[in-house]
């Protein structure tokens, strides 16, 4: 029998801390057509959600509590930069980007890349995608299956807390503001 307050042999006494888990660095082009790494937003804290422009409603109702959040934090929202991360890169491209982000603020920034690119920031946020398409259907009319996770990075880029899915912006503010105060 093994004993719940015993170790594994070879097994590591301590889990990873969360902030090693979830972030890096990144490479991608914003809304603008500009090439933007995560170096671009040190000093600030961002607030970021992976998901795409022709998602139904899982993308824009998490957009929504961002733009909801950061109103609600008033003048202290300068510190934050929401960002919204396409999973789709072969739709999203920065135009696209432009018009979409458009309807939470305007200081919302759409980001999007490569396959290649999206691939790596994705797998450092340990977010899940999956394109999906109907039987039968035309190839490229597809939705994407994906995580709905909003993360809050430090100034210094590292992981701080996250938001699960349809978190209202006034919990988002009042956590965030708690960071804000640190």
């Amino acid at each position: 029998m093994l004993a719940l307050t015993g170790t594994v042999p070879g097994a590591a006494t301590t889990p990873p801390a969360l902030e090693s888990l979830f972030g890096g660095p990144f490479s991608l082009t914003d809304h603008t057509g500009v090439q933007r790494s995560d170096e671009d937003y040190r000093g600030k804290f961002m607030l970021i959600y992976f998901g795409y422009t022709t998602c139904p409603s899982i993308c824009p109702t998490n957009l929504q509590h961002m733009a909801d959040a950061i109103d609600r934090l008033g003048a202290k929202a300068a510190g934050i930069v929401p960002i919204f991360v396409s999973i789709d890169p072969g739709r999203d491209r920065p135009d696209v980007l432009k018009d979409y982000v458009g309807h939470f603020g305007d200081g919302f920034v759409g980001l999007t890349g490569s396959e290649a690119d999206v691939r790596a920031v994705a797998k450092a946020y340990r977010v899940h995608r999956r394109k999906v398409v109907e039987k039968g259907a035309d190839p490229q009319d597809y939705l994407v299956d994906h995580a709905s996770i909003t993360y809050l990075m430090g100034p210094d880029g590292k992981f701080r807390t996250l938001f699960a899915h349809n978190t209202p912006g006034k919990v988002i503010a009042e956590r965030i503001s708690r960071y804000l105060a640190e």
